[in-house]
């Protein structure tokens, strides 16, 4: 059995996950991220600072161990603190600005498992790092629109907001501990925990005792509480999210999950897939090179969740196209037949996709396997196709047969395939 909040990938879903994949990929790339890979665990303190202590991923989440040398080291919980880690690492700050990078893998959390969430997930990262422009809050929000929407899926909303500046947010979470403080015991644990250490993590607090309270004391939003620069960062993103005709609506209690977040905050929101409906979501992180030891470089970047936007195309009936099968199926009509197969086979790839039986078939079971395998081509390998160094092809779309030599195969099924 594999491990609980684990899975294995094949088939149909893999296939759909590597669309997704691919359809990032193709848009990230095109507005010239780079693809970086992070190893699946980094030192501890590069999550612990990077992310935050008073998260619930760092609190509680993190899969942490000690290696043989004592270190402790953490798989990968998100991307966006090793991106930053590598991004200093390797002296990306004297490139062209901004840096935008990106990476696709597996993630680790010791949540509780549910249907689209696991303890070892997949994500789509972006960063673009070493500009302050709100312009590039909007392409990042711009780049995760395209994604979701080329790959399908309609529906779709951004919810955004602002967590300000550290002075505005400093002054907001004096605002909490004074009014939250008198109602401390009425608090969840865990946020009574959070009053000591930030308070606006209680604004996402999952428990609905925590949220009717909040109700119940009217507590302000943190865009309330915005600085005159913050303000006219998210009215500038606002802006060019309007002029893109991306819709948007403004969330006040909208609170991202992570400490090392400024200003911009946003979530793309999919409604087919029930009341967790985030796909993904991100902000800027103008502080964080700061916290991992590094100089100032302001950043903005999101993340999405591969699990989460499968199921959405799912509960759309977004289809994946059939399966492509192999370009020829080579089936043996006797028994030494079944090596020429392999060796032609091996000529003929990578060029082509060539599959072959590896025992001699009575021609109606070949073409049998072959239709099952969902072939373009079959090719016979009888006594006389051997003898004369041919092969009998038939395409099993239209029926046509021809017999070729040997060498003339490979042309005449990259013309026949396009």
């Amino acid at each position: 059995m594999a491990v609980k909040g684990a899975k294995d990938l094949f088939g149909e879903e893999l296939r759909l996950h590597q669309r997704i994949v691919a359809q990032a990929r193709a848009v990230l790339e095109s507005a010239g991220a780079l693809e970086l890979i992070t190893p699946i665990f980094e030192e501890t303190h590069v999550f612990e600072k990077g992310v935050g202590a008073s998260t619930d991923i760092v609190r509680k989440e993190m899969f942490t161990f000690q290696d043989r040398g004592g270190r402790s080291l953490t798989l990968r919980p998100e991307g966006t603190a090793a991106m930053v880690r590598a991004y200093l690492e390797h002296g990306m700050k004297v490139w062209p600005k901004p840096v935008r990078l990106w990476m696709a893998g597996p993630m680790f959390r010791a949540e509780r498992p549910q249907k689209g969430r696991y303890r070892q997930f997949h994500q789509v990262d972006y960063e673009a790092l070493g500009s302050e422009d709100p312009l590039v809050d909007a392409e990042a929000i711009a780049l995760l629109w395209t994604v979701l929407k080329e790959l399908g899926l309609r529906g779709l909303l951004v919810k955004l907001s602002s967590v300000g500046d550290p002075e505005d947010r400093a002054r907001y979470n004096a605002y909490l501990r004074e009014v939250l403080g008198p109602y401390r015991e009425e608090l969840s644990e865990d946020s009574k925990e959070r009053l000591l250490l930030n308070p606006m993590r209680i604004l996402d607090s999952k428990s609905e005792k925590d949220q009717a309270l909040l109700r119940e004391l009217g507590v302000k939003p943190m865009l309330d509480f915005l600085g005159e620069e913050a303000r006219a960062h998210l009215l500038a993103v606002e802006r060019h999210l309007e002029k893109l005709g991306i819709p948007y609506e403004l969330d006040p209690a909208l609170v991202r999950g992570l400490d090392y977040y400024v200003r911009t905050a946003f979530e793309v929101h999919h409604q087919k897939i029930g009341a967790q409906s985030a796909l993904g979501g991100g902000g800027r992180y103008d502080g964080l090179s700061e916290l991992l030891g590094g100089p100032r470089v302001p950043g903005v970047g999101f993340a999405f969740g591969v699990e989460r936007v499968a199921l959405a195309l799912q509960a759309e009936g977004v289809a994946l196209p059939p399966e492509r099968g192999p370009d020829l199926y080579l089936i043996p009509l006797v028994e030494e037949g079944v090596e020429a197969a392999f060796h032609l086979a091996q000529r003929l790839r990578p060029r082509v996709r060539v599959e072959f039986s590896l025992s001699p078939k009575k021609p109606a079971k070949g073409l049998e396997e072959a239709l099952k395998r969902r072939a373009a081509f079959v090719g016979f390998l009888g006594e006389e196709e051997l003898r004369l160094k041919e092969v009998t092809l038939k395409h099993l779309a239209t029926g046509e047969q021809v017999r070729l030599r040997e060498e003339e195969v490979l042309g005449h099924l990259l013309r026949a395939l396009g």
